[in-house]
Formats: C-alpha cells, structure tokens, sequence
C-alpha cells in the first residue's frame, strides 16, 4: 500500500478511532496524541508486514496501548490491565468496525468540542480535526483563514477543554442551544468536504451518509428547529442530485447542465418536507434559505426546464441581509453573471478581499469561468492554473483541465 492509500486509511478512520479513545479516556489530547503515534508505527510496520484486515481496528489497538501505557507512566492507573485481545468486542471496537460506524459517539463528541469554554471561532474548527480528521490546511480554507491563526486557535481550544474539565458527556438539552449553532457549523463543512468530491471517491466521502445520519439524530434531539430542519434539508437535496453529477467519461457535470430525471425524488421529497418546517418556524433564517437556494434547483423535472437563475438571485440577496460573507457572494456572483452578464459578476468578485480568498478553490473556478467568458483569454487561463493547484478532487480536476484546454491559443 503506497503513501496516499495510507493517508485516505489514516484519515477515514480518525474520526471514529479518537472519538473512542476519548470516550474512554476523557481525555482530549491523549487520545489525539496516541492516534498521532499508531499511525507512524503503521507507516513503518505495514510496508513491511501487510495492511491488516481491519486497518482502523489495528490503529485503535495501537492507540489504546499507548494510552494505557501513558497512563502507566503518570501513575494515573493503579490496577492492572487486562489484556482485552480475547474478551467481547468493546463499544470502543464496535466504533472502529467499518460495518459498525456508531455515529452517536461522533455526534457526542462534537458536542464536546462546541462547549462553551472553547472559543466560539474555534469550536466548529476543533470538532472538524480531531472528530473529521480535517488537516489544518483544509479547516483553514473552509474558514478562510490563515493556517497559523487556525493552529494557534486550535491549540488554544484543546487547552481550555482541559482546563475547564469539560464533561465527556452529551450535554443536557438546556445546554443545546449554546452549541448547536458550531455543532451544525461542523456538519456543514463535513459534509461540504464530502458534497465537492462529485465521483465520492475520496478520503472524505464517507461523511456523506454519516451527515445524512446525523442530522436525523439531530432533529430527534432538537426539534421544531428552523436551523437544524434546514440543514437536514439542505443535505438531502444535495444528495439527491448525486446520481446526475458525473457523466459517462468521469467529468462533473455543472448543476444547470444535470439531468433531474437521474436525481433521488425520495431525498427530495424528504427535504422539501424538512424546508417546510424551517419556513414556518423561522422563514429568514440564513440555513432556511440555503435550503431554498437548494430546493428552487430540485424543482426541475427535465434538462428542458428553464434554470431558475431569477430566484436564485433573489434569495441570495435576502442571504446577504442575514449572512454576508465572502463565500455567499462567490456563489451569488455565479447567479449574476447569468442574469447581469459576466462583466457585472467580474465587477463583484473585484469588490471582495483577493487574498483572504486565494485558497479558496471555488473562487478561482467561477474567476475562470467569467473571464473565459469576457475572452479574457490570458487572466482566465491563470484563474484555472491556480485553482487546479489547490488540489481538487479527480472528477472536479479532468473539469478544470479540459476549461483550460479549450481556451483559445491566441
């Protein structure tokens, strides 16, 4: 198994695998610490002895061992440990089966990590590393951030965390609403890192049904919620356009070009139930009208239906009395060059920070896009270079690729 097989094990199983740890443990950054070190031993032993059978279930025996010898070595158990090799499977075991993926303990950690004693920037940050096994560099452009601030925010968290002896439980419901909004914060960027990966191929495709669950247990515990149903909506209209988001050849087919012959009506039918809910509990809030920028695109029946770009705009506009923020007007500009012209949405993109979105892969594609369309030939081909630098996924690259292919020579 070569480097990046091993990166994908590393990083689908961390999530399960220190939540577990921590569970057990309570503690944050022992748990991440002996994660940390199980895999460096498997980079050294696997090439030599073999990937095991069950990878995630030889990386939590690992990281349990450490711990415990951790443990050993602060004075911190007294009582001998008994070698569990050959006892029942643990809860902690059933956590790292692939075919048994208990998402309850995710959802308690990320809780956790959305205490209140925690910095309100950081919670969402801290849950997506240690709980989604996000890299720093990843959570920095999510949040559009420099990767040293986000470092900096994140050792600071798991400190607090320790300091404030914060309870390895779920919190009390009264306890809820303080966190929910960083809780429901993570599940989006979780499964925003999923959604962008149209082929599902990639290290984050699994928190695709993981979100899809989730949420479920989410409305359960926090219902006649306009946010948490707008969110569940947002992601089962999401998904249900998956079967359309790929064509014959490996190519991600934009959302306007997608066949809704091919897209889930169950899912959809589902969403619109949830968005539903979410107006009439709280119409304007920001995530009821992601939800409605989601569900004006599943109202189409045919390629022959007219795209929706007038509603689109408009429910942007509302967004940005609410949520005006770099990101929504990257997506908002998308909906004004078809509306306006791509002059118009080259005029708003010039408006926004340049360098706070530089890593932001989205933001050079639509760029690209626009300027291909002005036939401004030179800056657009740049705009395709640094996009396809910031690593997109395979389908989203041979996309980028063949755009920039087909500029014109001269």
């Amino acid at each position: 198994m070569n480097g990046p097989a091993l990166e994908r094990v590393f990083r689908a199983a961390s999530g399960r695998i220190i939540a577990a740890l921590a569970a057990r443990f309570r503690d944050l950054a022992r748990a991440e610490d002996a994660f940390s070190e199980s895999c460096l031993r498997a980079v050294r032993i696997w090439p030599l002895a073999g990937v095991p059978d069950d990878p995630a279930a030889w990386l939590y025996r690992v990281a349990e061992r450490l711990v415990l010898d951790s443990l050993r070595r602060d004075r911190k158990l007294e009582q001998p440990v008994t070698d569990e090799a050959s006892l029942d499977p643990s809860p902690e075991d059933v956590v790292t089966d692939d075919a048994h993926i208990v998402s309850d303990e995710r959802l308690r950690l990320i809780f956790i990590c959305c205490h209140p004693a925690v910095a309100a920037e950081a919670r969402a940050a801290l849950t997506l590393k240690l709980v989604c096994g996000l890299s720093v560099t990843e959570i920095a452009r999510a949040f559009l951030l420099q990767e040293a601030t986000l470092a900096q925010r994140l050792v600071r968290a798991k400190r607090k965390i320790a300091e404030a002896g914060v309870p390895f439980e779920l919190p009390s419901p009264e306890a809820w609403p303080e966190r929910l909004d960083a809780v429901l914060s993570t599940l989006e960027i979780a499964y925003a890192r999923a959604h962008e990966d149209a082929a599902g191929s990639g290290a984050h495709a699994g928190f695709s049904a993981e979100v899809l669950h989730l949420t479920r247990i989410l409305m359960h515990l926090v219902p006649d919620d306009a946010a948490v149903a707008a969110l569940a909506a947002q992601v089962r209209y999401a998904e249900a356009r998956r079967p359309a988001r790929l064509d014959a050849d490996g190519f991600i087919v934009p959302l306007s070009a997608q066949d809704p012959a091919l897209w889930r009506r169950d899912l959809i039918d589902e969403a619109n139930r949830l968005l539903a809910d979410a107006i009439r509990i709280a119409p304007s809030e920001p995530r009821t009208l992601q939800a409605q920028l989601q569900q004006v695109w599943c109202t189409r029946r045919s390629v022959e239906d007219p795209a929706p770009w007038p509603q689109v705009l408009r429910l942007y506009d509302r967004l940005l009395q609410s949520r005006d923020d770099p990101i929504v007007r990257v997506n908002r500009a998308v909906a004004v060059a078809e509306i306006e012209g791509a002059d118009a949405a080259l005029a708003e993109l010039a408006r926004l920070d340049f360098k706070a979105l530089d890593d932001f892969l989205p933001y050079h594609a639509v760029r690209a896009d626009l300027l291909r369309r002005t036939g401004n030939r030179i800056e657009a081909a740049a705009a395709y270079s640094r996009a396809l630098r910031l690593d997109p996924p395979a389908a989203e690259r041979r996309w980028l690729e063949r755009k920039l292919a087909e500029l014109p020579q001269s």
